[in-house]
């Protein structure tokens, strides 16, 4: 039986039965609960990001991308854990509101282990916090097949199972030699994925369009937010060691226009109306994993450019650019993929994202004054659209 979300009164109740809600529920949006664990995921990114700069200020660029993607999928996955099951079957009662902050806590002890995984390959700490997070969530979901009957209990107990066989094979894999561990972690995240294909065979889960959009535009914008955190901390801490003025405002602008433009093409177009089933929920979903990772990574790469721009990286002017532009790029492009082409009409307008992403990527070779380049593409980007968008139609 399907019902709405609970509200005033009803909202934080001691015990709620768990049933699917509405799919065609009015006004559904994020809650307080859902900002709350988004916030924290807010450290992991962080902590993540450093790693970048600091393996890509060294010189060390392919180990640290390996290292970042390794470290951000888990964050990601968590992420999508929660926040798909939220959609489908958040209570908001005192069992739900516990079991949430015991995933809050998982993220936070992932979180403390984000160094150690990126660079000594060692996850114990990681696979720790993904222990409490999934005890939390298969308690969850053996709640919501308690509730349920038929196929969607079937399906709830699909999950439940999926995520105590990927859990043991985490735990497995801190057993597995240093040499392999990187190896088998693309085999149990290849499990992680099919785990939601499997579980939503015959049965999709109750997830509502409008409010799984606006969940990951939230998180986008915390993306966003976290890489013009780490790019104001890194010109702050440049200026407050040199007087490279000259050099730095370049950064810091082109870095802003970057992250503005980013949001704006982001948020141009309904996606709710789009995600009618599984079929465009999945790889919509899925794909987020480059959105998040690459605007995240913008703002690692900013910090990259101030600290060669002040000469502390040890890279060339060539590899201090691609730091910002590659990731603007993949940002632009994925986008494109997931989002704007789906509403775009004409050729001009599909080809406006793709060629902008060429046009950054060709920013890199145009010296220091790179990053303001790209982001002088990325602001006519957002122009082309606008104009485009608003012509009439013939």
């Amino acid at each position: 039986m399907l019902k709405p979300r609970p509200s005033g009164l009803l909202a934080g109740m001691a015990y709620i039965p768990m049933t699917a809600r509405s799919r065609d529920e009015h006004h559904r949006a994020a809650t307080p609960l859902e900002l709350f664990f988004d916030l924290c995921f807010v450290v992991a990114i962080a902590q993540a990001g450093a790693r970048l700069v600091h393996a890509l200020a060294e010189g060390h660029p392919g180990a640290g991308v390996v290292g970042y993607f390794f470290v951000f999928f888990g964050v990601w996955w968590a992420w999508m854990n929660f926040t798909w099951f939220a959609s489908a079957y958040d209570v908001d009662d005192v069992p739900y509101r516990i079991a949430t902050l015991v995933q809050i806590a998982g993220v936070l002890v992932y979180a403390a282990g984000v160094s150690r995984a990126f660079d000594e390959n060692d996850w114990t700490v990681a696979v720790i916090g993904y222990l409490i997070m999934r005890v939390a969530l298969t308690a969850q979901w053996l709640r919501a097949a308690a509730g349920e009957s038929g196929a969607a209990r079937t399906a709830a107990l699909k999950y439940a199972a999926g995520l105590v066989v990927c859990q043991a094979a985490w735990v497995a894999l801190l057993f597995a030699p240093d040499g392999w561990r990187r190896w088998l972690f693309l085999v149990v995240a290849a499990m992680e994925l099919l785990v939601p294909v499997i579980a939503e065979r015959g049965h999709q889960t109750p997830w509502h369009a409008h409010h799984i959009v606006e969940r990951y535009g939230l998180f986008t914008i915390i993306v966003l937010g976290e890489t013009i955190a780490a790019s104001t901390v890194a010109v702050k801490s440049a200026l407050d060691e040199h007087e490279a003025l000259d050099r730095l405002l370049p950064i810091a602008g082109g870095g802003l226009l970057i992250v503005f433009a980013a949001w704006w093409i982001y948020f141009a177009v309904p996606m709710h109306e789009y995600l009618t089933s599984n079929r465009q929920a999945i790889p919509w979903g899925y794909g987020h994993l480059l959105v998040f990772a690459s605007g995240a990574a913008i703002g690692a790469g900013i910090e990259v450019a101030v600290e060669h721009a002040v000469g502390k990286a040890h890279v060339s002017q060539l590899a201090a650019n691609a730091a910002v532009t590659v990731p603007t790029a993949i940002f632009l492009m994925t986008v494109w993929l997931l989002h704007s082409r789906h509403f775009k009409r004409g050729l001009a307008q599909q080809l406006t994202l793709p060629l902008s992403a060429v046009a950054v990527l060709a920013c890199t070779w145009t010296g220091t004054h790179a990053v303001l380049y790209a982001g002088l593409v990325a602001a006519a980007t957002v122009a082309v659209g606008l104009t485009l968008a608003t012509r009439p139609r013939r």
